[in-house]
């Protein structure tokens, strides 16, 4: 099969494209032709050895995949063949990657794909749309009639968290350039605010009693200054490193409070919280939500290039990989 691997982790440079062995399916994994996979930045943290994982070399590059099933294991009832299907959490924790024309998935990490939605619209969606759903409803535990600020909210994971945040009855304050209010609102944020500007005093002033949650996609704002803006309870997510080189904060009010700071990562993120994200993510698609990035094809050969297009900012593209 063709695949973009590494022997070792390192600089982009380390991606080779070539032919490796076809992989033989366990009882419950499933063997599937690879349509198209996405290029994430944490693709590049684990290719560089950024982000620690148990990698088996040669390592296929690569976690999100959507494409179509060739073959089931005896234990696998839940999928047939032909029927398409996507991916999100494989290629680090010793898994495989699944920029290979043939990758073996546990069926317990794959998903359907919904009736008419583009396959690579789907792959180029999923990676924020479910980090947008695990941060929400199992990280912050946000529920309904709350309130919640999303910053930098015309961004990947910023519009999928305005939508699914939306969806699920919260209130939704976002912080954007001007020039993306319209599609922002139309996303489903209730209130707007210019990142430029002072928006933390409109906030305060319209919301006395503070926000429950905070999800500071940007690393523009301080720390401190979010803090202020929570309510009693409130919690903040972390997805970047606010800005400043020492994150020094009120410790007292953190506590009198009761507030909460927390970080996430979706590769840290349990199986459960990945299903239970996966299912919800299908059922927005299905109407039509989420499905809003732009995106650029490559081929497989052109691995190496789109993990340095990544690193440098390139394009503002979701980039896919699709086999030569």
């Amino acid at each position: 099969m063709q695949a973009a691997y590494i022997t070792k982790t390192g600089s982009y440079q380390q991606i080779q494209v070539g032919d490796l062995p076809d992989p033989v399916i366990k009882p419950n994994e499933v063997l599937v032709k690879a349509q198209a996979v996405a290029v994430n930045h944490v693709d590049t943290f684990v290719r560089s050895g950024a982000f620690k994982t148990e990698l088996t070399l040669p390592a296929v590059i690569g976690r999100d995949a959507v494409g179509t099933v060739q073959a089931l294991g005896s234990a696998v009832t839940a999928f047939e063949i032909g029927q398409l299907v996507w991916t999100n959490s494989m290629g680090y924790a010793g898994r495989p990657g699944v920029t290979s024309t043939l990758a073996a998935i546990p069926a317990d990490r794959l998903f359907p794909v919904p009736v008419e939605v583009a396959p690579q619209q789907l792959i180029a969606a999923v990676h924020s749309a479910a980090t947008a759903v695990i941060l929400i409803k199992s990280v912050l535990k946000l529920h309904a009639g709350e309130t919640v600020v999303i910053e930098g909210a015309a961004g990947h994971v910023g519009t999928k968290l305005v939508q699914v945040a939306h969806d699920l009855g919260i209130q939704v304050l976002a912080t954007a350039n001007r020039r993306d209010f319209d599609r922002v609102a139309t996303l489903g944020s209730q209130q707007n605010y210019d990142y430029r500007g002072d928006f933390a005093a409109a906030i305060a002033q319209q919301y006395p009693q503070g926000v429950a949650g905070i999800i500071d996609t940007s690393g523009k704002v301080a720390l401190q200054t979010n803090l202020n803006l929570l309510g009693l309870g409130g919690r903040i997510g972390l997805i970047t490193a606010p800005t400043g080189n020492q994150f020094t904060f009120d410790v007292r009010q953190l506590y009198m409070q009761q507030q909460q700071i927390k970080g996430f990562v979706i590769s840290h993120a349990s199986l459960a919280q990945l299903q239970s994200a996966g299912t919800i993510v299908n059922q927005l698609m299905s109407q039509g939500r989420l499905l809003d990035d732009e995106y650029q094809v490559l081929p497989f050969s052109k691995a190496a290039q789109a993990h340095y297009w990544v690193e440098t900012g390139h394009t503002k593209a979701k980039l896919i990989l699709i086999p030569d």
